[in-house]
């Protein structure tokens, strides 16, 4: 399962930003924002009036999938005659696209010449994610009312995901969360994945949103790196994967214990 939720309260946010009501512009020299609060605040104090949008991230975020990662993986695996790897350590292998994750389990394993297997790998692997996508998976507790919340103040919706798009939309329809959004953009869509800025810009594009009215709501530092690039606020989930790391050591704007959260924005 994903990481369980860190610490108290429904919501943390901090900066300028959410404090001052301003527009988000990121320094000439970096791509983080102007100085903000420490991360002491318990009350959340974006207004969602503030936005347009919102691109949501997947895995982690909105659908526990690491019991579909585990199952396809170790299937993968056996094909190839190499011992499984546990959920885990494949916690801490997912969000930066199936290429780092099939090279992560095969590297995990000792296979011999990892990238000289990852051909075979992939095929293995994309034929038996295709085949059980959606079933060892579940969404969150709040993903539902979180989206409905952002939906009935106005804001315009897309999931983004380093996952392939042949895995997400069908993901999506599993869950009965694909009616939540306009567009659905995977790891292949762009030429670049998260942290890369990249597939935020080219979302907001597709949005008609401008990146400082679109709010970036994701699990882990892929999240928040690319949301701080592209000039987006960034809201991290506190029960997701974020590559084993603590997510509340991560560099954003706020943190939610459900999206059912951001209903009292």
């Amino acid at each position: 399962m994903g990481r369980g939720a860190e610490g108290g309260g429904g919501v943390e946010v901090i900066g300028a930003y959410f404090a001052a009501g301003g527009e988000c512009v990121p320094r000439a020299s970096t791509t983080h924002f102007a100085p903000r609060e420490p991360p002491v605040l318990d009350t959340l104090r974006t207004d969602l009036s503030r936005f347009d949008a919102a691109i949501v991230d997947l895995d982690g975020t909105m659908v526990d999938t690491l019991g579909d990662f585990a199952e396809a993986l170790n299937r993968m695996l056996r094909d190839l005659d190499l011992p499984p790897v546990p959920p885990a350590a494949i916690e801490h292998m997912v969000g930066k696209g199936s290429e780092h994750l099939i090279l992560s389990a095969l590297a995990h394993v000792g296979a011999p010449a990892p990238a000289a297997l990852f051909d075979r790998a992939w095929e293995c692997y994309q034929h038996h994610y295709l085949e059980i996508n959606g079933r060892h998976s579940s969404a969150y507790p709040g993903v539902v009312e979180g989206l409905k919340a952002l939906r009935a103040r106005g804001l315009r919706l897309a999931c983004l995901t380093n996952k392939p798009t042949a895995f997400a939309k069908p993901l999506l329809a599993a869950k009965g969360l694909d009616g939540f959004f306009e567009q659905v953009f995977g790891g292949d869509a762009f030429e670049r994945k998260k942290p890369d800025p990249l597939p935020l810009l080219k979302t907001c594009e597709a949005l008609g949103t401008v990146p400082s009215r679109t709010l970036m709501v994701g699990d882990s530092s892929n999240d928040a790196r690319a949301a701080r690039a592209a000039g987006c606020p960034v809201v991290l989930v506190t029960y997701g994967y974020n590559h084993g790391e603590p997510v509340r050591g991560v560099d954003a704007d706020g943190f939610v214990d459900s999206l059912a959260d951001l209903a009292a924005a």
